[in-house]
């Protein structure tokens, strides 16, 4: 069994935001596996779940994002997993607009809810689907741009990254981290 949190802040200020892509791709998921959020245990919503024949649980904490670790230290403690059952979708800096990448481990980046998952899990040996915010303008603090939200202009890609990052977490979930690399990570050629 696995767990699948998406990382965001609960209330609709934050909806729509670029730090809460982790929220819309666990909503995708549960969309593609017709789960619904009728569970509210851990201080986050949680739906169970089945794809390719593992069930698997999908959990949105609403601790807000610099305590999400809360939430998912509690949820891997009830179902006693491993880190490596764990699958965290989170919005990153570092991560063109836009892009998909899956890895596993590493370092938080600055980045506060990883931060805290990282410390309620004890390790920061789980699977990630990271998805690109962009870096922001010169003159936009990073704290203003993650909080920002998408322009209506980028409505198309933000469905597109949505539905990538939920066919990622999908993956990693049903066959594994490293095929979600191979499928996801290579940057398209232009001829593509």
């Amino acid at each position: 069994m696995k767990l699948l949190v998406g990382l965001g802040n609960p209330g609709p200020d934050y909806a729509r935001t670029r730090h809460n892509v982790g929220f819309l791709v666990a909503d995708e998921v549960a969309r593609m596996t017709g789960a619904s959020f009728t569970l509210r245990k851990f201080g986050a919503e949680v739906a169970e779940a089945v794809a390719g024949g593992e069930r698997f649980w999908i959990v949105k904490p609403q601790t807000y994002m610099n305590h999400s670790g809360e939430a998912v230290g509690a949820a891997m403690r009830f179902w006693k997993l491993p880190a490596a059952d764990l699958v965290v979708v989170h919005d990153d800096l570092e991560l063109d607009s836009f892009r998909v990448q899956v890895k596993v481990g590493g370092g938080h980046g600055g980045h506060n809810g990883l931060k805290s998952v990282n410390a309620h899990v004890g390790s920061p040996d789980y699977a990630r689907v990271r998805v690109g915010v962009g870096r922001p303008p010169a003159q936009v603090d990073p704290a203003d741009w993650v909080l920002g939200r998408f322009p209506r202009a980028e409505d198309r890609d933000v469905v597109d990254v949505v539905e990538r990052g939920a066919a990622a977490a999908r993956v990693v979930v049903v066959d594994g981290a490293a095929k979600a690399m191979n499928e996801f990570n290579r940057r398209k050629s232009p001829a593509e």
